[in-house]
């Protein structure tokens, strides 16, 4: 039987914390990065902004904030500066999806504007069979290749709010608060990370 494809959550955290604490650095938003999204066919896939803490309390739910982890004031403005990039280089997503989770939604509110789509493919894996999360990651890497089809005709780009654990899953990689991996899809299920968007 194949090994689960979502990373041990403590082995995961602990490379989180290691993003927070600077002992690795991601590349910084640069015209690279502005040239991907304009060429389209990539998706550019958020990790939420700052929201302190580790998991949800015990008996969240998911259609009220209130009983959730939410972004901190720091998370809301770092939300504000991704969109401030976005306008700045007038890239505009052809479509912003989220995961369920309020932290997630309003990174994507305060970043692009706007109600995002939900998406319960971006959601946190916690809580979920593993039947469930499997069938999560290739809703993923199906809507990558279907974005990365359209590229010809008429040039886009998505804009996805997600968890550290589902973008750890889909492609290997750790990211930090905030930070944007612009993707592509690989050889047969692999995701390719073709740059990182970090923020200050």
């Amino acid at each position: 039987m194949p090994s689960s494809p979502w990373p041990d959550r403590r082995r995961a955290l602990g490379a989180g914390a290691a993003l927070l604490a600077g002992a690795w650095q991601p590349a910084r938003a640069d015209e690279r990065v502005r040239d991907l999204l304009r060429a389209g066919g990539v998706v550019v896939a958020f990790r939420h902004a700052l929201a302190p803490g580790t998991f949800d309390p015990p008996g969240f739910t998911l259609g009220d904030c209130s009983t959730q982890r939410n972004l901190s004031e720091e998370g809301r403005a770092q939300a504000r500066r991704v969109g401030a990039w976005f306008k700045a280089g007038t890239l505009v997503p052809a479509r912003v999806r989220s995961s369920p989770w309020c932290r997630c939604i309003d990174t994507a509110t305060l970043a692009f504007g706007g109600e995002p789509e939900r998406w319960a493919a971006l959601g946190s894996p916690r809580g979920s069979s593993e039947q469930t999360n499997v069938e999560s990651l290739q809703k993923l890497r199906a809507a990558l290749r279907a974005v990365a089809a359209a590229r010809g005709g008429n040039p886009r780009f998505e804009a996805w709010v997600t968890h550290m654990f589902v973008l750890s899953a889909l492609t290997g990689e750790n990211s930090a608060s905030g930070e944007g991996l612009v993707l592509a899809p690989g050889p047969g299920d692999a995701v390719r990370v073709l740059a990182r968007l970090s923020i200050s």
